[in-house]
């Protein structure tokens, strides 16, 4: 199985810079949300899409995965380190990660932070990450509802990110997949903007398009569009696919 994926990442309204990475590729497509402002969340999100992009001609099992992407993210886990000790000021850095990967007839999910994975099955979207923030833990304990959430004043408060700690390690889950499955991969300048409802109207109406992706970026736009916005649209194919890429951060952070 290969991914066919149309994506963009873009700088939003409000920012000074890109911090979001994204790579694209036939057996991997990932997004990478750096956190730390101007402590070099850009480097850190860059670090670990370069990381994956490198990993794209690995032979990925549903055996192999779980192993092999522990290795990538340590290896990330320890640049990000090294940064930060070679340059004291870019203490505090680090990223999101959330990545599918293919492997004989499922989809491996890598997920760590608050970016999202959503499967969008006969018109019906499905959020398949799961946020690693306060709110999400008061939600899971039955101290906060869903609406609340919204509004709570740390919603954006992530409890787990990749951050140069060795101990620290991404969820790891094989999905179950369908022919006609599309996959929304994006950091929190989309899915904290755009609600479900809104969302999964673009991808009924246009599908995996350049212009579900541009429709996808208006909208968050139209709300002011406070953060970077980076997306991976894909769907699954049984050849491989052309294009390739790196997109935002990692595109031009050495």
């Amino acid at each position: 199985m290969h991914f066919q994926s149309v994506a963009l990442s873009d700088r939003g309204l409000n920012r000074e810079i890109n911090e979001d990475s994204a790579w694209i590729g036939s057996q991997i497509i990932a997004v990478a949300d750096g956190l730390g402002g101007h402590a070099g969340g850009e480097v850190a999100s860059a670090i670990v899409i370069n990381r994956l992009a490198k990993a794209e001609k690995k032979e990925f099992t549903k055996e192999s995965v779980h192993d092999l992407v522990i290795e990538i993210t340590a290896k990330a886990n320890g640049e990000i380190a090294k940064k930060i000790k070679d340059s004291p000021k870019l203490k505090g850095m680090g990223t999101t990660l959330t990545s599918l990967i293919t492997t004989e007839d499922k989809v491996a999910l890598i997920h760590i932070g608050d970016s999202r994975c959503y499967q969008f099955r006969d018109g019906k979207l499905t959020q398949l990450s799961k946020d690693h923030t306060l709110v999400q833990e008061l939600i899971d304990q039955g101290r906060l509802s869903v609406e609340e959430a919204s509004a709570h004043p740390q919603k954006s408060l992530i409890t787990k990110a990749l951050m140069g700690n060795s101990e620290t390690e991404p969820f790891i889950q094989l999905i179950n997949v369908e022919p006609d499955d599309l996959f929304l991969l994006c950091t929190d300048g989309l899915s904290s903007v755009l609600n479900e409802s809104e969302i999964s109207k673009i991808l009924r109406e246009d599908g995996l398009t350049e212009i579900a992706v541009d429709k996808l970026k208006d909208a968050v736009y139209k709300s002011g569009a406070p953060d970077n916005i980076t997306l991976v649209l894909a769907k699954l194919t049984s050849e491989a696919t052309h294009t390739v890429g790196i997109l935002g951060a990692a595109a031009v952070v050495a």
